[in-house]
């Protein structure tokens, strides 16, 4: 199974924290989320991955030439911001005919992502997508998910005021082949996952809830949160 993590971001609600920095290479507790993400990719068995560049993406650049490991990282600058679903049309000789995980790098996950890849095996047979979901402290903010009996989704609500419980899409996903192909072959107005693609999934959706820490950190205080937590998950394990 390949990799995409989505790192072209501006991060525009982390300022000032950002303008100097993209927001995938903000550090939690001494370590740049985007290795977070390539060191749980590397634990899982996945050996190829694409990241697109955009906002310092020089910085990330360097980042990625200094990070050690047997992944194969693919890069790819946008000079125009494509959007998550555009990115993937642009991109689409680097899918093969496989399950693919996608990831917004830009959100803390600490979650078993070889667990994750094992649930997408055994989903229901009618579902094409799995997906990550988070228990939201201020659900607002995020894009909540209402699931049947089977876990399947079968409502989003993307950032309403008033939505229907806490279970919130963790922007991390596994397609099956054809989902790509589908957003492959939508017009290019389709650019974003969350609101152009998965609408026409509803029941199509399976939803495993994370099994470790997970945080959108798209603020200061959420940045401040996730410090805290880790720091105080790491002094448990070694205490």
């Amino acid at each position: 199974m390949k990799a995409v993590l989505l790192a072209a971001g501006l991060g525009t609600r982390l300022r000032p924290i950002t303008n100097s920095q993209p927001k995938c290479l903000v550090e939690i507790n001494g370590k740049p989320l985007l290795a977070y993400w390539l060191d749980s990719l590397h634990r899982c068995g996945i050996t190829q991955v694409l990241i697109n560049l955009h906002y310092h993406a020089d910085r990330v650049q360097n980042f990625l030439e200094q990070y050690s490991s047997n992944i194969l990282i693919h890069k790819v600058f946008e000079p125009t911001l494509l959007g998550t679903a555009g990115m993937i049309r642009q991109n689409a000789t680097f899918f093969s005919d496989e399950s693919v995980l996608i990831a917004h790098a830009d959100n803390l996950c600490l979650s078993d992502l070889s667990k994750f890849i094992e649930v997408h095996r055994t989903r229901p047979r009618h579902t094409v997508i799995t997906m990550m979901t988070f228990h939201a402290e201020a659900p607002e903010e995020c894009g909540i998910v209402e699931l049947d009996y089977q876990s399947v989704v079968v409502g989003f609500h993307e950032k309403t005021s008033d939505p229907p419980g806490n279970n919130a899409n963790g922007a991390v996903y596994i397609f099956e082949p054809e989902v790509v192909e589908d957003i492959v072959n939508r017009p290019e107005s389709y650019t974003d996952i969350s609101t152009d693609i998965l609408p026409s999934y509803m029941g199509k959706i399976f939803a495993w809830p994370a099994d470790g820490l997970h945080i959108d950190i798209g603020t200061p205080s959420h940045l401040t949160e996730a410090n805290l937590l880790v720091s105080e998950q790491n002094s448990s394990n070694t205490g």
